[in-house]
């Protein structure tokens, strides 16, 4: 049996750690706007063991304000004149401009080895082999219990697979894989792309924007959640995919440490891009709909209570009848069928006021508890109040009404489908 696990070191880090802590609470802003920490928190984070990205010098430079996040520092918001959360987010969302985000925190994954797809198979939930060259899709690691460890985007880079993993999560992610690879009868190899950054353009001008500078791509005709290997800007190494955490169109991009700082500024020179940081990122994504790891989904929750059975596919799809990754037997049955859950998770909508994480949710009464709410923020493109959290599935119908226990106040909610707003994922 083949299994190697190779750590390409970034020259600037102490990547040889095995795990980084995160940030402890979540942080309000200047501009009144909290943004939501992994939960996932074991350690402490001590200014002086933060890592820092390529980019680091380059969000001081632009006045960014640098918070602890996921073992990093990493920019919450820049304060200019067009920065800030409201201002970021909403220029993320304008027509014809973009956000662009250093999400280098991220763990970035190359497998390799003929039995690669079928290792990854045991490991998540999500058709991997059913992939075509270019093609990801999101998908779920989960635990021998049928909890969700990570959630990640796997894509078919043609000689090799390439994921994405959160970065709160990518030492303990890689660590459970090792623990599966040494008892796994099969040829794959791990590689974890230390050196290599990760910028997200986000947004409806994002194409234009980065069309220029990848003179190979046709940004007309390239799917959401495709990816190919190319120079951008001139500068090898790199990858595109087409794919994000905002609702919106938009690129990830892999680049070499060395010339990433040279690719940002060549981007923040297009017009209608913004140096976003992560307090608009998690408005962004809850506007959306999407879960954060650590506050919206974890390794007690399972696919189906998330909301995220689809990551399966289809009730006849050959993951939901074949199975055979860990933890299957808790949420499935040995048809496919979905088990019958306790609760799921649902948005809320119609607060005075921001429900944070832990606000409890009761009845329209305000007499039994029904859940708890997971992520809560101030909507900058819908101008008020949105969350999400896991209710009892007696309650979780859209247009509900319930009451959410607001630092000691009840106030009347109901229950809201989700994403909050349109998405607008490219479509050739």
């Amino acid at each position: 049996n083949t299994h190697r696990f190779t750590f390409s070191p970034n020259p600037s880090s102490k990547m040889f750690s095995a795990f980084r802590s995160v940030t402890k609470n979540g942080r309000i802003l200047s501009d009144g706007v909290r943004i939501a920490a992994p939960k996932n928190r074991s350690l402490a984070c001590a200014a002086e063991s933060l890592e820092k990205t390529a980019y680091y010098d380059l969000h001081v430079e632009l006045k960014g304000k640098m918070v602890p996040f996921a073992g990093y520092s990493l920019p919450v918001l820049y304060e200019t004149e067009d920065g800030g959360v409201l201002k970021e987010t909403l220029n993320t969302r304008a027509q014809n401009c973009s956000g662009l985000f250093d999400v280098s925190h991220m763990g970035q994954v190359r497998w390799t080895g003929k039995d690669a797809v079928k290792f990854i198979e045991k490991c998540v939930v999500g058709d991997i082999a059913g992939l075509k060259e270019g093609e990801g899709r999101l998908t779920l690691i989960t635990n021998e219990s049928g909890g969700i460890i990570d959630d990640s985007v796997v894509t078919n880079a043609g000689k090799y697979i390439y994921m994405v993993i959160n970065g709160a999560c990518k030492h303990a992610d890689m660590e459970h894989f090792n623990q599966q690879m040494s008892t796994f009868e099969g040829d794959v190899q791990m590689e974890y792309l230390a050196e290599q950054q990760l910028l997200a353009l986000q947004g409806k001008g994002a194409a234009a924007a980065l069309a220029p500078l990848a003179p190979s791509l046709d940004f007309s005709v390239m799917p959401f959640m495709t990816g190919v290997d190319c120079k951008v800007a001139g500068i090898e190494g790199c990858r595109v995919t087409r794919c994000g955490y905002t609702g919106e169109d938009g690129f990830e991009i892999s680049v070499p440490y060395a010339q990433a700082v040279d690719l940002a500024q060549s981007l923040l020179k297009k017009k209608g891009v913004l140096a976003t940081g992560l307090g608009a990122r998690d408005a962004l994504r809850l506007e959306a709909g999407l879960c954060l790891y650590g506050n919206d989904i974890d390794g007690t929750t399972n696919p189906i209570e998330a909301g995220l059975a689809w990551t399966m596919g289809g009730p006849k799809g050959r993951r939901r009848l074949e199975q055979g990754f860990l933890g299957a037997e808790h949420f499935l049955e040995p048809d496919g069928k979905l088990k019958k859950q306790t609760k799921r998770r649902v948005g809320l909508k119609g607060m005075k006021a921001p429900a944070r994480s832990h606000a409890e949710i009761y009845d329209a009464e305000g007499k039994n508890k029904i859940g708890e709410i997971t992520s809560g923020t101030f909507s900058p493109c819908l101008k008020a109040p949105i969350a999400m959290g896991y209710f009892e599935l007696s309650h979780s119908k859209a247009e509900t009404p319930v009451t959410i226990n607001v630092r000691g106040k009840m106030q009347p909610a109901i229950v809201s489908s989700m994403p909050f707003l349109e998405t607008s994922y490219f479509k050739p």
